[in-house]
């Protein structure tokens, strides 16, 4: 059996959704190499995920990526936190495009995303930005054990428990209106923000979950079944790594660990990966707050966020832009293992001149090579660049890695170097077939 994980190098948005499903298709017709299944195992609906497939475009915010392959089993796992209302929009939306998710499967011990949660993360997300889809509280609830559970909403039979979840609210509602009128009842009235009465949440919650409870599953034994039977599996990671709440450039961070840690309580299994993908564009982006030591905040970084449609998924914001930063990826790879690296949009570059590389920071007036884990070293970095030729020709439509540009290959070659990892995969287009496969 192979098992691969799939995550971010970068702040987020590097393209991993395009890599679950290239690798998923790649594999679809043969059987010793086949994924059986893709597993989520971190994260919310602040995650944006695109799968183009000729001209059809598809955006997944909770779904695993892989569920346009009907015959792969996708699993939201443990450690995922879950919007009722956002599934059941995805799972409509995909079975309008004659997709059904009877391959979808649920774990009961993810923790739902709550009204409160989304009311609080409005009111204090903007500090650090995030998306305001409350995934930060649910988390907060989560290890405060004050989350709510699928399976309290949903029984060992797969019917609505709707005493479970009556009780529930009941025990964490008061705490958490007290709390909210409390200290954010100015805030409250000046948004026009209303609390909504338990019977209401009650109402809504089990009209959408009634439409997946037969998903809902102990997907963490689920998953060690087809760890014994030798199955391929395939592991999807939301956001980045420099976005982990342990690993990344802290407090602007999310709230799971999105970093290779994040798969074992995720997925509920020791799923130790044979190849472990660290995803990167050829550039690098961040949404939100925090600091980007590459930002070029100037008609290049325009440029790029033109070039490259660097614009939220999840949000439609617009991202920050910036050349790559290969001391970061550096790190990523440090704290992931990365094997390999598959490098996204490398298209976007095709109009530039002259390109740069982030090789090293300038920090009290001399130079270093690593990524500080103080935020406040970081901060005070500048970054030194180190400058290549550009190529300025389409590359869209390349398949084979020595028909690029030579400057184009040198590009690469350079941050292989740089990182000492082996680039496999080079997407120069979003659509699945814009894809030089260098490792397969």
């Amino acid at each position: 059996m192979t098992i691969y994980a799939i995550i971010g190098g970068q702040w987020g948005d590097e393209g991993k959704g395009k890599i679950v499903d290239l690798i998923t298709h790649l594999y679809a017709d043969n059987e010793e190499k086949k994924i059986k299944y893709v597993a989520r195992y971190a994260g919310g609906n602040n995650a944006g995920h695109t799968v183009q497939v000729g001209d059809d475009t598809y955006r997944f915010h909770l779904l695993p990526s892989g569920i346009l392959h009907e015959d792969v089993i996708n699993i939201i796992g443990d450690g995922v936190v879950i919007d009722p209302r956002v599934l059941v929009e995805e799972i409509e939306g995909l079975s309008s495009r004659g997709y059904r998710c009877d391959n979808l499967k649920i774990s009961e011990k993810a923790n739902l995303i709550m009204p409160y949660h989304i009311i609080l993360d409005t009111i204090e997300g903007g500090k650090v930005g995030t998306t305001g889809r409350g995934i930060g509280p649910a988390y907060t609830d989560k290890i405060a054990r004050h989350g709510i559970r699928i399976g309290d909403v949903v029984d060992e039979n797969n019917e609505l428990d709707e005493q479970t979840f009556r009780r529930k609210l009941e025990e964490i509602l008061p705490m958490k209106y007290k709390f909210l009128s409390n200290v954010y009842g100015s805030e409250l009235e000046k948004h026009g923000i209303k609390l909504p009465k338990l019977e209401d949440i009650l109402k809504e919650y089990l009209f959408h979950v009634d439409k997946f409870k037969d998903k809902v599953t102990d997907t963490s034994s689920l998953l060690c079944k087809a760890k014994e039977n030798g199955d391929n599996i395939l592991i999807e990671g939301a956001q980045g790594t420099m976005l982990d709440i342990d690993q990344g450039t802290y407090p602007y961070v999310t709230s799971s660990n999105p970093s290779l840690g994040g798969i074992f309580t995720g997925t509920g299994v020791s799923l130790v990966p044979d190849k472990v993908i660290g995803v990167c564009k050829a550039y690098a982006t961040r949404v939100g707050g925090g600091v980007f030591p590459t930002e070029l905040k100037d008609e290049i970084g325009e440029k790029i966020r033109e070039r490259g449609c660097e614009y939220g998924t999840t949000t439609g914001r617009p991202r920050r832009c910036g050349w790559l930063d290969v001391v970061a990826l550096k790190y990523a790879t440090r704290v992931n293992g990365f094997n390999e690296i598959a490098m996204m949009k490398l298209d976007v570059l095709s109009e530039f001149s002259t390109i740069k590389l982030c090789t090293k920071y300038e920090y009290n007036n001399g130079k270093i090579d690593y990524f500080p884990s103080r935020l406040s070293v970081l901060e005070k970095c500048r970054p030194l660049y180190e400058e290549f030729p550009g190529w300025q020709e389409d590359i869209s439509s390349v398949r084979n890695y020595g028909d690029l540009p030579e400057n184009a290959k040198g590009y690469v070659y350079e941050v292989e170097k740089f990182v000492g990892v082996p680039i496999s995969v080079i997407s120069v287009g979003a659509r699945r077939e814009q894809t030089i496969i260098r490792g397969y």
